[in-house]
């Protein structure tokens, strides 16, 4: 795995995730989903949360599955975001109050778009960064 690629397609895949969460969520889905408490703490764990995905991604991409462009990327991201989504959603589903079945369809949908785009972006740059792949 090259390291270089990693970090840099990481990266780059985790502030893809941040902007399209704050598109979805904070914007698009504003008035459905409850915003969280404005704080820097809050911020900084939503960053961190994001980049974590964009590296765990890139992770898989680049050492398992090498994964290098936009097409490949985007399936493989959207099944994980399937996995990763139904996840988040049933504990949500369990643990907090108000969560309907609607929320929580379009919650596991929007976690699909994110991670198939993230996907793609992650897959693109690895392709830019090793065009042996």
């Amino acid at each position: 795995m090259n390291t270089k690629t990693f970090l840099v397609s990481g990266l780059i895949g985790g502030i893809v995730d941040w902007l399209l969460g704050w598109l979805f969520y904070g914007i698009l889905l504003a008035d459905y989903f409850p915003q969280p408490a404005e704080s820097t703490k809050t911020m900084v764990c939503i960053l961190a949360g994001c980049l974590t995905f964009g590296f765990f991604v890139s992770y898989i991409f680049n050492r398992w599955a090498q994964i290098s462009t936009a097409a490949t990327g985007a399936k493989a991201g959207a099944i994980i975001g399937f996995f990763m989504g139904l996840n988040a959603s049933l504990f949500n589903m369990a643990l907090v109050k108000g969560v309907t079945y609607q929320m929580f369809a379009i919650d596991l949908v929007v976690s699909i778009i994110l991670a198939a785009i993230v996907g793609a972006v992650v897959g693109i740059v690895n392709g830019k960064l090793n065009p042996n792949n």
